[in-house]
């Protein structure tokens, strides 16, 4: 599917901005893992999508270099001041929403997908982590941080903006789509 098409699902589905992804500019960070590591977001070894739940960085990486293009997928938010707390969580709520929509339009096209979001994995209400398996592994998805990947650096090798200036957020996810073969 050419990128125009990949853009115009992805305005459908609700996103602000969304960008070709050459998957071999994606590194997976050690110092990012450590930051999930601190625990500042409460959701380190609680949830199937976090590390150590979604693997270690070397299985990460592995599942990453199986693919060669996808995309960039963002969503820009407006905020009434730097410390508008439920403005964060609506732009948050709105792209989480964004990304189930894309997920599911893109599913049919590309069934082998790697869908990496933004936050922990929220489609229950609570994680089984770590006393049984996950209940939906194919609906499941990690974080991009949780890959180690550093979201400014992602999106600046694909030439996307990360920062769209005082008062805004944004929240980005990607979908690795093509496979390498």
């Amino acid at each position: 599917m050419r990128i125009e098409e990949l853009k115009r699902l992805g305005k459908q589905a609700g996103f602000t901005h969304i960008a070709p992804l050459d998957c071999s500019t994606i590194k997976l960070l050690p110092e990012v893992r450590q930051m999930c590591a601190s625990n500042a977001c409460h959701m380190y070894d609680k949830n199937w999508s976090c590390p150590p739940g979604c693997g270690a960085l070397q299985e990460c990486e592995e599942r990453v270099q199986k693919y060669s293009h996808g995309i960039l997928v963002q969503t820009v938010g407006e905020l009434e001041d730097s410390m508008d707390g439920e403005g964060m969580m609506e732009t948050e709520a709105a792209h989480k929403a964004h990304f189930s929509t894309m997920e599911s339009l893109l599913r049919p096209l590309y069934p082998h997908m790697l869908a990496i979001g933004a936050g922990c994995c929220t489609r229950c209400t609570s994680c089984t982590y770590p006393d049984a398996p996950c209940r939906f592994p194919d609906k499941s998805f990690a974080s991009m941080e949780a890959y180690g990947m550093l979201v400014t650096q992602v999106c600046q090798d694909n030439n996307l903006p990360y920062y769209y200036g005082p008062c805004t957020i944004s929240y980005t996810s990607c979908f690795l789509l093509t496979e390498k073969l």
